[in-house]
């Protein structure tokens, strides 16, 4: 497993965030690699959790209303990506999914994905454990930004 730091990034985006009850996310950042989602130390946990319980995990944020705007969370392979959704990148050795249409929006934010005290989405697979999973989000600087429009996101179809 790679060895995870805090992007600097992060925790000045994030400075007060603890008063508010946001935690700082671990990142793989370096002056090579921007990702665009990256988890907080309690999703990471809960992505370990479901793992060892379901086996390989996947996520997919779609743009519709409700559960559909939370990130959802799968056995790897039982939500069916295509053409009209991209990978945003990987968290806990889960690949993240988003609906292309979603993802303009969301392209010049790095994703966040917190876990929260709450119920799940209906078919996401943390709804019986009392938390659920949360996206923050924050908007990329300068440089990252610059490095992002040399790496596109990949289809997923």
């Amino acid at each position: 497993m790679a060895e995870h730091g805090v992007q600097a990034g992060d925790a000045a985006d994030l400075s007060g965030a603890a008063e508010q009850g946001i935690r700082t996310p671990v990142s793989d950042a370096s002056p090579d690699h921007v990702p665009r989602v990256v988890a907080t130390p309690e999703a990471l946990a809960l992505i370990e959790r479901l793992a060892s319980e379901h086996g390989p995990l996947m996520f997919h944020q779609s743009g519709g209303c409700c559960d559909g705007s939370a990130p959802m969370c799968f056995q790897d392979g039982e939500f069916m990506v295509g053409n009209a959704d991209v990978r945003v990148g990987e968290i806990g050795g889960a690949a993240f999914f988003m609906s292309a249409s979603q993802f303009e929006y969301w392209e010049h934010t790095r994703l966040i994905i917190d876990a929260v005290p709450g119920t799940g989405g209906m078919f996401s697979l943390e709804r019986p454990t009392g938390l659920r999973f949360l996206t923050r989000s924050r908007l990329y600087d300068d440089a990252e930004s610059a490095w992002l429009e040399t790496h596109p996101v990949e289809r997923a179809g």
